[in-house]
């Protein structure tokens, strides 16, 4: 695989010009994630509107270009969704960036995220693609509040 199957202009525009990436003053969950393997870092804040959906999303943190465009597409995608949908739409990330999922249908429910598809060629990326989305399906499996979690190494 060339790098430039990765490093494409979508995700080089994310990470060029983050739309996500910023500290909510509102939240009503945070939750941090941490690659040790890389020293991707990013805490995750999601404000959850009163219709029970997402209404916002944001992320604050540093790491590669992977991982901040990966959480960059990943917020986006998530504005509007239940948290049963976020969580599906995580795993299916997950399924794809693992190279499990390639059916051209099932991924278009990730919208721009599924240009990371490539990544799933790069075991050395997989976690920092994927930080972002499990940090986010951690935080709406174990409720509210402020958490910690460490990834796999």
């Amino acid at each position: 695989m060339a790098m430039n199957d990765l490093y494409n202009a979508s995700l080089m525009d994310h990470v060029s010009h983050p739309d996500y990436k910023y500290e909510m003053d509102d939240a009503t969950s945070t939750h941090e994630g941490v690659n040790p393997s890389c020293g991707d870092d990013l805490v995750l804040q999601v404000r959850m509107g009163e219709d029970g959906r997402i209404a916002e999303a944001a992320y604050t943190g540093h790491g590669c270009a992977v991982s901040q465009a990966s959480a960059d597409m990943m917020s986006d995608l998530m504005v509007g969704k239940t948290p049963e949908e976020a969580i599906g739409l995580c795993r299916l990330f997950g399924e794809m960036i693992r190279g499990s999922e390639k059916d051209p249908a099932r991924l278009e429910e990730l919208d721009e995220a599924s240009c990371l598809s490539s990544v799933s060629h790069m075991p050395a990326r997989v976690k920092c693609a994927e930080l972002a989305w499990r940090t986010l399906e951690e935080m709406l499996e174990h409720g509210d509040g402020v958490t910690t979690t460490e990834g796999e190494g």
